[in-house]
Parts: structure tokens; C-alpha cells; sequence
């Protein structure tokens, strides 16, 4: 293996990474990496001072380009699009590419989605990747006055969202629990008082899995839907069972329906505890296998 492709592989991790950052899906994020490989192929090197940040910063530029061209699709998608976990548990490992990757919460992907190209692009290099402002104008074509104006933008509209990126998975884990508890219970009162007023549930079912094509919206109407489904689960034959994973580094359940995974189902707390925003991937080109 030559120097320039072994340096190449010890940076594939950081890179997976951002690109994972910026897409939100495993596919999306391995081919925009892989074209990053191939500019690296073909440049030459002799004019690059810096090779690190030459990487980092072609590997934004091609998913920037990729996170266009996504999101025209995504107007299109049925139901409400949800990024990719990427699930851990007992009988689930993570491939090595995607072990730094998965530090970036599953809410905090979603609220980027609310961020402009350069702004998710500005935001993950200053915060994940501690870049300089020099360099996150390089790579989004900015001023570096514009690229301090595009992250304390995205900062405050990041806040807005209602759910904490901030959460320790010790509170996650003890809040999806008294969730689960109180709903296969249907207890209805105490899964009204998890919720946050403003709380959302999410699932992403791609037309593939059934899903709700639009979020749930409030304590009352996610309590009824939810717990609607948990009685239903429980007078079905089906073979289904519940066990405990991490999607993102944060406390998850995954559910597996004869044998295969059907539900990764996690959830964010506000800053009062309680659920703000609630996650359940059912797409199975989403799902681990």
C-alpha cells in the first residue's frame, strides 16, 4: 500500500464521519467519501500543502453537492424522512468506518435537516471537527465573516427545535423505559405526563413498512396512536421480541418481528425531562440487517 492510499485509509473513519454528518444515511456517505478517493487519485500532490485538510475539505464539497441533490428527492419521499441510526447492541456490531460516525445524535441530524447546505456544512467543521474558520471557508466558498455568521445561525435555529443534543444516556434510557412501561400498561395518564406540550413523534416507514405519513403532534394525539399500536402488537400472533441496542450512542430499543428487525424506536428529553421528540425508524433499507 502506497503512503498517499494508507494516509487516505487512516483519514476514511474522520471522513465517513462528516459525510455521515452532513447526509444523515450510510450509502450516501460511503459514495460521497469514495469520491473524495477518487479526486485524491487524480490530484497532485505536490500542490497540496496540507493533506488532511485538503481531504476534509473536498470530502464537505462533494456532500454538500450530494446533500442538494438528496434533498430534492426527499420533497418527494412518502411520509416524514428520518436519518439513518446506526444501531449497536448485543447481537448487532457496527462496522469500523461508522464507529466515529455514530457520535453524532440521531436529533441532532434531524433538527440539521432545518440548516442550509453551508450552514450543516459550517456547523459540523467548527463543532464536530473543531476547524478553523479559515478552513470552513475554504470549503464552503465563504468569507470567514460569513462562515462565524452561518454557525452562530445555525446554533440558534438548532435551539429552536425543542429537543436537548445533551442528554445523558443514563436519562434517555430512563425515560424510554418509564415510556414503554407505561404504554404497554396502557396507562394513559402517565404517558401524557412524559411528554413535553410540544412534543413530536416521528416514524419513517419509506412506503415500505407502515408508518404515520405525517408526525404526531402533541401528548394527546402521540398517546393515542402509540398506545393504539402497543395494544394491537399485543393481541397479534406475530413472533416479535424487544431488546435493548444504542442508535447513535444513545439508549434504544430494538424489536425484531419473527427474527428480523422491524422497529429501532429512541427519543430525545427537553430541557424539563421530558420527551420532545421521538424516533421510530420502520424503513427497512434503513434497517440493520
Amino acid at each position: 500500500m502506497s503512503a498517499d492510499t494508507t494516509l487516505f485509509e487512516s483519514e476514511r473513519p474522520a471522513l465517513t464521519a462528516l459525510c455521515y454528518r452532513m447526509l444523515g444515511e450510510r450509502a450516501g456517505a460511503e459514495d460521497a467519501v469514495q469520491d473524495t478517493w477518487l479526486r485524491w487519485e487524480r490530484a497532485n500532490r505536490d500542490t497540496i500543502e496540507n493533506p488532511r485538510a485538503w481531504l476534509r475539505r473536498t470530502a464537505t464539497r462533494i456532500a454538500i453537492d450530494a446533500l442538494r441533490s438528496a434533498r430534492s428527492r426527499r420533497e418527494t419521499y412518502p411520509g416524514p424522512w428520518l436519518p439513518e441510526p446506526l444501531v449497536e447492541s448485543e447481537h448487532l456490531s457496527l462496522e469500523d468506518r461508522f464507529v466515529i460516525a455514530q457520535e453524532c445524535e440521531l436529533a441532532l441530524l434531524w433538527a440539521m435537516e432545518r440548516l442550509s447546505e453551508t450552514e450543516r456544512a459550517a456547523f459540523i467543521l467548527r463543532e464536530a471537527f473543531d476547524a478553523g474558520y479559515d478552513e470552513i471557508a475554504a470549503a464552503t466558498g465563504k468569507s470567514e465573516a460569513a462562515c462565524r455568521q452561518l454557525v452562530s445561525r445555525a446554533h440558534k435555529r438548532l435551539q429552536e427545535t425543542g429537543p436537548r443534543f445533551d442528554a445523558s444516556p443514563s436519562e434517555v434510557a430512563d425515560l424510554l423505559q418509564r415510556f414503554l412501561s407505561a404504554a404497554a400498561a396502557q396507562d394513559h395518564d402517565t404517558v401524557l405526563s412524559l411528554f413535553a406540550p410540544q412534543a413530536t413523534a416521528y416514524s419513517d416507514g419509506g412506503k415500505k413498512a407502515r408508518a404515520a405519513l405525517r408526525p404526531l403532534m402533541g401528548p394527546e394525539e402521540i398517546a393515542q396512536v402509540l398506545m393504539a399500536i402497543m395494544q394491537k402488537a399485543a393481541k397479534e400472533q406475530a413472533h416479535w421480541t424487544i431488546e435493548p441496542a444504542s442508535a447513535n450512542n444513545a439508549p434504544a430499543i430494538v424489536r425484531r418481528l419473527n427474527g428480523k428487525i422491524d422497529l429501532v424506536l429512541t427519543l430525545a428529553p427537553d430541557t424539563s425531562g421530558r420527551i420532545a421528540w421521538l424516533y421510530a425508524m420502520r424503513n427497512p433499507d434503513k434497517l440493520p440487517v
